[in-house]
C-alpha cells in the first residue's frame, strides 16, 4: 500500500537539527581507494555537504580531499590488524560492525552498497535510501569463481561463512525504505537476490572533461584492469586474428602474459596520465569493451570524446551505448564474435556522427544524476 509521508511524519530525533536542515549520514562500504563508487560518493557529498560518512575502513591518504573534508566514522573493523590491506578478510564481522554504528540521530541515511553497508540500524523516523552499485558479487553470482580462485583455507571456510552472510544480506535488505540501482542490469539483480524493486539512477560521469578531436588515428582502444572478468584476453585474441592496431591501457595479474601473447599490432601500456587518456579516447577509431560491467564508465567517457564503442551486449552497456547509433554490440565472449563486431564497426564508421555520441554521453552527467538523486532521497516522499 502506498502511503503519503508528510514533512511532519519525518521528525528528527531529540537533539537533532530541525527538518529544514536534516541530519544526513552516508554509509559507504570502505574507503581505501578512489574508484567508481568513491566518485559517486563525492557527488553525494556535493548534494549533501553537511553529511557525515560512516565506513568500515578508512585510509585518508587513499581518498580525495573532498572525502577527507567530511566527518568520517569507522566501524571496529578499522581497528583490526592490517585492516586497510586485508579488510575483505573481515567480511564475516561486517554485519555486526554495521549494526554497532549509532545512526539514531540522523533523519536521512544513504547507504552506498557494493560491499556491506545497507545493514545499519536507523531511527524509526529516518528515511533509509540505498544506492546499489551491485549486490555483493562474492556472495552471489561470482561466488563459485571466487571460491575456485581462493586458497585452500578460504575454500574450506567459505561455504559455512557465506551461507550465513547470504541470509543476513537478504534479511537486511528489509531495513531499506527504497532502493536505487545504477543500471537496469543491477535492478534485475536486486529483484533476483532481494526481491525488492529499485529505481534506476545511472552514476554520474564527468563528461565535461572529455572533448572530441578532429584528428582520428587508426588504433582501437581498450581501457581497464588486466584481470579475468574484464576479459582483456578476448581483445588480444581478436586483434591478433584481425591484425588491426589496438592500444590497451591497464595493469593487473594478466598483464605480463598478455604482453607476451600480443602481436606486433597490439601495444599494451600500464598507464597514461589523464591528459594522455583524454587524447587516447578522442583519437581512437572506437573503444573496445569486453567486460560485463554493472554500469561501466569507459563507454560513456569514449562517447563524450565523440567516439563509438564496440561492446559486449550484457550488463550496463545496454543502458549507455545505442547499437547502430553510438556503437556496435557483440553477443558472445568468443574472439570470432568480437572480430565480426570490429568488421561491422569498420562498415559503420563512415556514417557515424560524433555528435550523437556526445549527446548520448551527456545524459549521464553529474547534473542529471543530481536531479534524480535529490528526488530519490527527499524526505517528503511516497513510502511503501
Amino acid at each position: 500500500m502506498n502511503v503519503v509521508v508528510s514533512r511532519s511524519d519525518w521528525k528528527a530525533s531529540a537533539g537533532t537539527a530541525p527538518f529544514s536542515q536534516p541530519r544526513v549520514a552516508i554509509v559507504h562500504y570502505w574507503l581505501v581507494s578512489m574508484r567508481g563508487g568513491e566518485r559517486v560518493l563525492e557527488q553525494m557529498l556535493d548534494l549533501y555537504p553537511q553529511a557525515d560518512i560512516f565506513t568500515h575502513v578508512y585510509d585518508p591518504d587513499a581518498v580525495s580531499a573532498k572525502i577527507r573534508a567530511a566527518k568520517v566514522t569507522t566501524s571496529f573493523i578499522d581497528r583490526m590488524p592490517l585492516s586497510k590491506k586485508l579488510y575483505q578478510y573481515y567480511l564475516p564481522l561486517m554485519p555486526m560492525a554495521l549494526e554497532e554504528l549509532d545512526l539514531s540521530g540522523y533523519d536521512l541515511v544513504i547507504s552506498s552498497e557494493a560491499g556491506p553497508s545497507k545493514g545499519v540500524i536507523t531511527a524509526p523516523t529516518a528515511l533509509h535510501a540505498c544506492y546499489c552499485h551491485s549486490p555483493m558479487r562474492y556472495l552471489w553470482d561470482h561466488y563459485h569463481r571466487y571460491k575456485k580462485e581462493a586458497n585452500w583455507l578460504a575454500r574450506g571456510a567459505m561455504p559455512m561463512m557465506y551461507h550465513r552472510l547470504r541470509a543476513w544480506d537478504v534479511s537486511s535488505s528489509a531495513r531499506v525504505d527504497r532502493f536505487a540501482a545504477n543500471s537496469r542490469f543491477i535492478r534485475q539483480r536486486i529483484r533476483k537476490v532481494w526481491r525488492r524493486e529499485a529505481e534506476v539512477i545511472h552514476p554520474p560521469v564527468e563528461t565535461g572533461l572529455f572533448t572530441p578531436s578532429t584528428e582520428i588515428d587508426d588504433y582501437y582502444l581498450w581501457v581497464g584492469q588486466m584481470v579475468p572478468y574484464k576479459r582483456p584476453d578476448l581483445a588480444v585474441d581478436a586483434f591478433n586474428a584481425n591484425g588491426l592496431p589496438l592500444l590497451m591501457i591497464g595493469t593487473g595479474g594478466l598483464s605480463k602474459a598478455l604482453k607476451a601473447k600480443a602481436g606486433p599490432n597490439i601495444r599494451i601500456i600500464d598507464r597514461l596520465d589523464f591528459a594522455g587518456l583524454v587524447k587516447a579516447y578522442a583519437r581512437c577509431r572506437a573503444l573496445i569493451m569486453t567486460a560485463e560491467e554493472d554500469f561501466g564508465l569507459t563507454p560513456v567517457e569514449a562517447m563524450a570524446s565523440g567516439r563509438p564503442v564496440v561492446g559486449y551486449a550484457r550488463g550496463g552497456l545496454l543502458d549507455t551505448v545505442e547499437h547502430g547509433r553510438t556503437g556496435i554490440y557483440f553477443d558472445s565472449h568468443e574472439a570470432e564474435s568480437l572480430v565480426d563486431a570490429v568488421e561491422a564497426m569498420e562498415a559503420f564508421l563512415p556514417a557515424f556522427d560524433p555528435r550523437h555520441a556526445v549527446q548520448r554521453a551527456a545524459q549521464f552527467s553529474p547534473h542529471s544524476f543530481g536531479e534524480k538523486f535529490r528526488k530519490f532521497t527527499q524526505l517528503e516522499c511516497m513510502a511503501n
